[in-house]
């Protein structure tokens, strides 16, 4: 008996062990590419291609260029205003458009469901054309108001669709309570919903500010000068000193620049994230 007492314990421990070395070996995997980036960002143009895993004489140059680059500067302005105004944006016409397909039953609901979930599977590609006519249509080609407009294709069906669920996880009961109150639909939405969904707007809104962040495709063809142009665009148009160079350097240097606030957004919000991912997770 305690033979296979202490069989099962060893193999418990084996199964543990394989999967914190699994857990490990994926983090690696994760954080890797964005540590070389750092890497490669501090050393100079000599030894770029080294492979020395820390770079045996470390400069700052390639940050200076950075911040001192006035259109990157421009750019960085430019995808802030974007991405703020689109998350923003967003979670405004999901919240008002989920409260009814959440907690109304009505001919075609499930239908624009589908749809939603049907458009954010679509490929970038396929409604570049309609989106070029309709931005030429509106007269916003090179401003912001097309990107925001084109961003929103991206952010809205999935924030939307989690949205939805997200409010059906709310008890029927809360609802009927505010209504026997006399509440109004606005009351219910914006004074007893909203607080409840707090964790839940926080992370669909984290995942559309990062999603129209990194956009490039449109953020390529809907700008034409710097007057609109995003830092994923800005980063591609990088170039050296002639033109059969490529500014590596520089290019990390203005990665890392750029991926910082998504990484201290995500430390700093990571409690309601967590809490928003398993909001609905159980139903009571």
């Amino acid at each position: 008996m305690i033979k296979q007492e202490n069989k099962w314990r060893y193999k418990k421990i084996i199964k543990n062990v394989a999967f914190c070395l699994l857990c490990l070996l994926v983090a690696a995997c994760c954080i890797f590419p964005f540590y070389w980036a750092v890497v490669s960002s501090l050393r100079d143009s000599a030894s770029l291609f080294s492979t020395e895993l820390w770079p045996s004489s470390i400069t700052l140059n390639n940050y200076k260029s950075v911040f001192c680059d006035v259109t990157f500067g421009h750019s960085f302005m430019n995808s802030v205003v974007v991405a703020f105004l689109t998350t923003l944006l967003t979670l405004m016409v999901c919240l008002l458009a989920a409260y009814p397909l959440a907690r109304h039953r009505f001919p075609g609901r499930k239908r624009v469901l589908m749809i939603a979930l049907s458009v954010s599977t679509l490929p970038h590609v396929a409604v570049l054309s309609g989106l070029f006519e309709l931005i030429r249509i509106l007269d916003i080609y090179n401003e912001k108001s097309a990107l925001i407009l084109s961003y929103m294709i991206i952010t809205v069906p999935f924030t939307l669709w989690a949205m939805t669920n997200f409010m059906n996880s709310i008890p029927k009961e809360i609802e009927e309570a505010a209504i026997m109150d006399g509440a109004s639909k606005y009351v219910i939405l914006t004074k007893v919903f909203f607080p409840i969904l707090k964790p839940a707007v926080v992370t669909t809104g984290l995942l559309a500010f990062i999603a129209a962040w990194n956009e490039f495709l449109f953020a390529l063809t809907f700008t034409l000068t710097n007057q609109a142009r995003t830092v994923p665009v800005s980063l591609a148009l990088f170039t050296g000193a002639s033109q059969h160079e490529l500014p590596w350097g520089l290019i990390m240097a203005a990665s890392v620049v750029v991926t910082m606030p998504l990484i201290l957004l995500v430390v700093i919000f990571q409690r309601r994230i967590i809490s928003g991912l398993t909001t609905g997770a159980v139903k009571g």
